[in-house]
């Protein structure tokens, strides 16, 4: 495994070893299958598209749909508009689904095809679209691709017409479909209208039905998307994810925008449900009080378990916001807290959330790489690791406690059906932890100590 990872830490700055990200590209893609009847669309390589579909499949243990153009070397020479072309009729002709959304790789960006002018001139059926948005793979994370796929639909067919639609925009950021299921649960509890842009409940959970679909029940529709811009307001979850989408609509639409963190835990759920009160103006009904005050009481119950334990968290950035904050209402002390995603934006909101608990031996970093991760643990060790499948080896080769958390979950099923935003999420979150701390108590402690009732 990872045994021979040396203590000796080097700085690295042309050299990523065990990243913790992957490319713009499959955000593009996770993005697009969020939209109803969407066929996503890889304008590279036909190994690009595999890649990228193989990545969520393995996370969501669901069909990742996609296309491809099926660059050749001829390909890379001479462009892409006559590969593009073709596949869109193809795609259209075959799959006939209501829109295709490209997104570009590194081989597209590398010889620059302009996409926008090819789509212009492109023969699309009546009542088809077609939009695009460029993700090069050899900059940002797939996190940067989801947020530009975001801002190609918007651009494409968002417009504001005289008559405002009275609803409110969610934008959930990078989420499960059990995330944001539970996201859209707690604004129908507080009476919200919303558009929910992406939405990949119902696709990217679907239920077994006996018959394959390629575009199952479920997604955002083309018509709410084109109605963004007569939202009221947006609420924009996730804040390194979100933000540009958000400013987009404020800038284009005069569409205002309320931006908070991922709501894990306590104090981010709560901003989520004062933001939707806000747009409601109802009271909170009694059905989330309770969940509050479980989540609550779970963590005082479980607080000799986890107060003052040492944590490495990793995984996106919005994703590791979250997971952080609900560490710290946990009495947890996040030791080393990192992200692949290229943004320093994540440093100062981690360490002002660390200010706020007295918190100063903690190393945070953006860009980071899981290799010196685990060279950190070695120099200096931790109770608990928290992230996403990549650190299974880490966790095994120092003996450390592992709770899997954010994308991608590959080694585990049913996590992207249950949440760990909002209340019920942060209950899920904890007793998960809690577990893991306890099946390590129980593993390492004496006959005498091994007790029934803890």
């Amino acid at each position: 495994m990872l045994d021979m990872t040396p203590k000796e830490v080097k700085e690295r700055s042309a050299l990523r070893i065990n990243p913790c990200k992957t490319c713009q590209p499959v955000g593009a893609m996770y993005c697009a299958l969020g939209v109803a009847k969407c066929m996503p669309h890889s304008h590279g390589s036909q190994g690009c598209c595999s890649y990228h579909r193989t990545v969520l499949s393995r996370h969501f243990k669901e069909p990742a749909i996609a296309a491809s153009s099926s660059f050749t070397e001829g390909t890379s020479v001479f462009g892409g508009r006559s590969n593009i072309n073709t596949s869109v009729k193809n795609i259209f002709d075959m799959y006939d689904p209501d829109i295709i959304a490209i997104h570009t790789t590194c081989l597209s960006e590398t010889i620059g095809d302009d996409l926008n002018s090819y789509i212009l001139d492109m023969d699309i059926p009546e009542g088809k679209k077609v939009i695009h948005c460029n993700t090069p793979s050899y900059s940002g994370s797939h996190v940067n691709g989801f947020t530009n796929m975001m801002l190609g639909f918007m651009n494409y067919l968002a417009k504001k017409s005289e008559t405002p639609n009275g609803k409110t925009a969610i934008f959930p950021g990078w989420q499960n479909p059990g995330d944001e299921r539970e996201l859209k649960r707690m604004a129908t509890l507080m009476g919200v209208p919303y558009i929910m842009f992406p939405d990949h409940t119902g696709v990217m959970d679907a239920p077994m039905t006996g018959s394959y679909e390629y575009y199952p029940e479920g997604g955002t529709s083309i018509e709410d998307i084109k109605s963004l811009g007569d939202c009221d307001s947006v609420l924009a979850l996730g804040e390194i994810t979100c933000t540009e989408p958000a400013e987009y609509m404020e800038k284009k639409f005069k569409v205002p925008y309320k931006l908070i963190p991922m709501p894990i835990g306590v104090a981010f759920t709560d901003a989520y449900l004062m933001a939707l009160q806000m747009a409601s103006k109802n009271e909170v009904p009694k059905q989330l009080e309770v969940e509050r005050g479980q989540l609550v009481d779970l963590m005082l119950d479980s607080h000799q378990y986890t107060y003052q334990k040492k944590a490495a968290i990793f995984g996106d950035p919005d994703t590791v916001i979250g997971l952080t904050s609900i560490c710290l209402e946990m009495g947890i002390i996040p030791k080393y807290v990192i992200t692949g995603t290229p943004k320093e934006d994540f440093t100062r909101k981690i360490k002002s959330m660390l200010e706020q608990y007295n918190v100063t031996d903690c190393t945070v970093k953006a860009n980071a790489d899981l290799f010196e991760l685990h060279q950190w643990i070695k120099n200096s060790p931790i109770d608990i690791l928290i992230g996403t499948s990549y650190g299974k080896q880490i966790a095994r080769a120092e003996d450390i406690p592992f709770v899997r958390a954010g994308f991608p979950v590959l080694d585990r099923y049913g996590g992207t059906l249950l949440p760990f935003v909002g209340y019920t999420g942060g209950i899920r979150f904890v007793e998960k932890v809690t577990s893991a701390l306890m099946d390590r108590q129980d593993r390492d402690c004496t006959d005498e100590d091994f007790e029934l009732v803890m």
